[in-house]
């Protein structure tokens, strides 16, 4: 499969090493053309308000929107999450309604509040880094992972949304659970 990460900012080399390391053919994606060509997308973290003004910049939207709607995969994190959400708070701004959740942004704590964790009733490891929390779901959402009792990881059909990144970890259960196995 071919796995494209958003790669305008933010940690996206990480998620193509990830994207790799399972065995799928993972690229940078910046503009139309190079999302056409691909199966499946990771929206990577960062800072979503800048995610959104270079979206504009290289006019991503109706691409992004094409893909989502073509129903392949797509797994977004932490800031990618906040982009993908029906709305946002704490503060408001725009987003891309993807995902039928909100979220609030930076909700689990500043930059100085990051931290690793387990997930409720696993081993798979969570790092948050100024990390969404999900305050609410659409009924078509379903909870994948949880911490504290919380969801921490959602699913929609095939798009996939987590608050935390799988990416900084040496384990690729997430990616894999989006984008399987070749």
């Amino acid at each position: 499969m071919k796995v494209g990460v958003l790669a305008l900012q933010g940690g996206w080399a990480a998620h193509i090493q990830a994207a790799r390391a399972l065995g799928h053919d993972a690229g940078p994606v910046r503009t139309a053309a190079e999302l056409a060509a691909c199966d499946g997308l990771i929206l990577p973290g960062g800072e979503s308000t800048t995610h959104l003004k270079l979206i504009d910049r290289f006019d991503l939207k109706g691409a992004l929107d094409g893909h989502v709607a073509a129903g392949k995969p797509v797994l977004a994190t932490c800031a990618g999450l906040i982009l993908s959400a029906r709305a946002v708070t704490h503060p408001a701004q725009a987003s891309f309604g993807w995902l039928d959740v909100t979220v609030a942004r930076n909700a689990w704590g500043r930059q100085v509040h990051s931290f690793e964790a387990t997930a409720d009733g696993s081993d798979l490891p969570l790092v948050f880094i100024r990390a969404p929390r999900i305050l609410d779901l659409g009924p078509g959402v379903e909870v994948t992972h949880t911490f504290e009792g919380e969801p921490v990881g959602v699913r929609q059909g095939p798009f996939w949304g987590v608050a935390f990144h799988p990416e900084l970890t040496a384990d690729q259960r997430v990616h894999a659970q989006v984008f399987g196995r070749p």
